[in-house]
């Protein structure tokens, strides 16, 4: 199978610009970067993809085995950049795709040029010293009732996600977002995604970094976001002013500034 049509693969701005590669998080698809996106088109080659799995994918694609582990999609990261015949790539991960960043960086480096990390956690579950923000009864909690009510626990989870309750546009875009994932997928994808850990490969990181930490983040609190920047070698934290867990939705302005000074 193509992998422009596998992933959903598109392109914008300009051919010879360099590439920027945005990556969307859990339950989410490209699309959740269409507010950032338009400012990076007048000088790079932008491209936008869905995971296997979500937005305009291939389902018939999605392999439970390759996808039981965060690899899985870093492997499809190298390929869609190898396909495109793309160097020196700006990736811009969201949330757990912060970490497949990571991983396809560590499996191609020769393709990439800087890496920015939105929301990131190395790790979610608490270990020790290390705070990811969520005990391990309440990730199984978490799952158990994923497994139990896929569309109940997508409804009830989205809000406490986005944040912003003033806001309530942008909830139910998430919520919607969530509830259009196959549940198969959903289940399999939030237990990699909560149960991973790549704290050990941060430090392969050599790219110039960004690590973008969203204020009141349930998700990715700051302890987890000063963790990935105090192991990747060199990299820049930045705190936005943005609540919750998606800038790219609720503050794609500051998102996009934070970027554009960092590049």
């Amino acid at each position: 199978m193509d992998v422009r049509t596998r992933n959903d693969v598109r392109e914008s701005g300009v051919p010879g610009g360099r590439p920027i590669v945005f990556a969307h998080g859990y339950g989410c698809d490209q699309n959740m970067w269409r507010f950032v996106t338009p400012d990076f088109e007048v000088d790079h080659r932008v491209v936008t993809f869905d995971h296997v799995g979500f937005g305009n994918s291939d389902l018939s694609a999605y392999d439970p085995v390759k996808y039981d582990s965060l690899r899985g999609y870093a492997g499809d990261v190298v390929e869609i950049l190898r396909a495109l015949d793309l160097r020196d790539v700006v990736f811009v991960g969201h949330s757990v795709s912060a970490m497949i960043g990571v991983l396809a960086y560590r499996r191609a480096p020769e393709l990439f040029g800087a890496l920015v990390m939105v929301g990131p956690s190395a790790r979610y579950v608490d270990e020790g010293d290390y705070t990811g923000g969520f005990t391990r009864a309440q990730v199984r909690d978490l799952l158990d009732s994923l497994d139990a009510n896929h569309l109940g626990w997508s409804t009830a989870i989205a809000p406490v996600i986005m944040g912003n309750p003033d806001r309530p546009e942008l909830a139910e875009e998430l919520t919607n977002s969530f509830c259009r994932t196959d549940p198969d997928v959903a289940r399999q994808f939030a237990r990699v995604s909560f149960l991973s850990d790549n704290r050990a490969d941060l430090a392969a990181v050599t790219v110039p970094t960004l690590v973008l930490q969203c204020s009141q983040d349930v998700i990715a609190p700051e302890s987890a976001g000063r963790f990935v920047h105090d192991h990747v070698p060199g990299s820049v934290f930045v705190q936005l002013a943005a609540t919750g867990h998606c800038p790219n939705l609720s503050a794609p302005e500051e998102t996009t500034a934070a970027i554009r000074a960092f590049l």
